[in-house]
């Protein structure tokens, strides 16, 4: 866990938040006894009582404490939920906002795989955590430059903002030597990398046709891999194409940022065709698992979209069959998925939605992948992600079993963050 992450992680323990308020908050020598709650163990619910004290889960009461009791109303209790893919957690007059959209949906823990350092902000108290990557490495013209030539026409970012900052352009392994230095210095707490049809890699570059839609040479990904893991950082590699997963999970990268066909190529249906050419083979399946490799979402807004109703019916039909197969094929071989959705104006909430109806994971498994896999994914030094003695006292209360009833997600009846009651008083 580097600088950044430590100092957010600090933070969130030791203060309170000036716009996030943590309300009703319990003196340091009382603990707290949560009685009438149904707890989530991965699989199901159980009726227990927990007590928390110092931050932590207890199944014992506490000697020498003053004790609060708080009585959950026959609610159920999971942990809170994660966002492992989201670029929306920056510093701009909008954080607040979304600060309180993540809380409101339940979402402690995000994770910014690529931002600008200059735009990351400080989170401490505000109940929301974040981990975040800078200097996204690519290839010349390749993604993400299009997004910074956005933001300077517009006069939000500046010529310094892009290589260097938010991206660093590698043309080769002097290149990739030369720049490595730049990238630690920016106290990134993991390595992005981008892969964007690297089957065409020798077509694509230089390609007025292809600009922004190509990345890394994938020959160049062994060796970054390597220098991460001296660095002691894991790699986390944008993909778009089956053959972008091969490439990343060939050269052992810790994590793979979205599923293939995502979105299709140079934002056009046309060119998506019968989904083959984003279709995860389960030889590639079945290595990612061997390599503990895991793999975020990011289809929750293409699902959306392509059940609207204008939207051609043979062609959503084709969508959704790839991903809901993709997603079986990893489930088969026993890789680690996490819920992300790269959606700037959403948090993760809808993604879990748009994935329940793909019918791939029970109730179950896709409940424990959003409020355990996930944040102990973003943050694995940390004890989240579950409800057990000695873990973190963080969890939501909802209303209702969301195993029988879907919708009670969004029914939150308390947050509570470290032991103490979390919520967000929004301007």
């Amino acid at each position: 866990m580097r600088g950044s992450v430590r100092a957010v992680v600090i933070g969130v323990i030791l203060s309170l938040s000036a716009a996030c308020q943590h309300r009703g908050a319990a003196e340091p020598a009382t603990a707290v006894e949560y009685v009438n709650g149904y707890w989530f163990d991965g699989r199901g619910f159980t009726s227990r009582t927990y007590y928390a004290a110092d931050g932590e889960l207890q199944s014992s009461r506490p000697v020498g404490r003053t004790i609060r009791t708080v009585d959950l109303g026959d609610g159920f209790v999971v942990p809170p939920f994660g966002e492992a893919h989201n670029h929306n957690i920056e510093q701009s007059e909008r954080l607040q906002r979304t600060i309180c959209s993540y809380l409101a949906d339940g979402v402690f823990y995000v994770r910014n795989p690529n931002s600008l350092p200059r735009l990351v902000p400080q989170l401490m108290g505000s109940g929301l955590e974040g981990s975040f990557a800078h200097g996204g490495l690519t290839g010349p013209g390749g993604h993400p430059i299009g997004v910074v030539e956005r933001n300077i026409g517009r006069g939000a970012w500046t010529i310094d903002d892009g290589e260097g900052a938010f991206y660093l352009v590698v043309d080769g392994p002097r290149d990739l030597a030369a720049k490595w230095p730049a990238l630690l210095a920016t106290g990134t707490d993991f390595v992005k990398v981008y892969l964007l049809y690297s089957e065409e890699y020798v077509l694509r570059k230089g390609n007025e046709a292809y600009k922004y839609w190509r990345g890394l040479d994938p020959v160049l990904l062994p060796e970054i891999v390597r220098r991460s893991r001296s660095a002691g950082l894991d790699v986390v590699a944008h993909v778009e194409t089956a053959a972008d997963f091969r490439a990343a999970v060939s050269a052992g990268v810790d994590e793979i940022a979205h599923l293939p066909g995502s979105r299709p190529d140079r934002d056009e249906f046309a060119n998506y065709g019968d989904g083959s050419r984003y279709r995860i083979s389960d030889a590639d399946a079945a290595l990612a698992a061997a390599h503990e490799i895991k793999v975020t979402t990011t289809v929750g807004e293409l699902l959306a979209l392509v059940a609207e109703p204008g939207f051609d019916p043979a062609q959503a039909q084709t969508i959704r069959m790839l991903h809901g197969d993709n997603l079986r094929t990893l489930k088969r071989h026993g890789v680690t998925i996490l819920l992300g959705s790269d959606s700037y104006g959403d948090t993760s909430r809808g993604e879990f939605e748009q994935l329940s109806r793909l019918d791939v994971f029970t109730p179950a498994e896709l409940l424990a992948i959003w409020s355990s896999t996930t944040p102990a994914a973003i943050f694995p030094d940390r004890k989240i992600g579950r409800l057990t003695p000695g873990s973190e006292a963080s969890f939501l209360v909802l209303g209702a079993n969301p195993l029988r009833d879907p919708a009670a997600i969004a029914d939150i009846r308390m947050r509570v963050k470290l032991g103490r009651p979390a919520g967000c008083d929004t301007p």
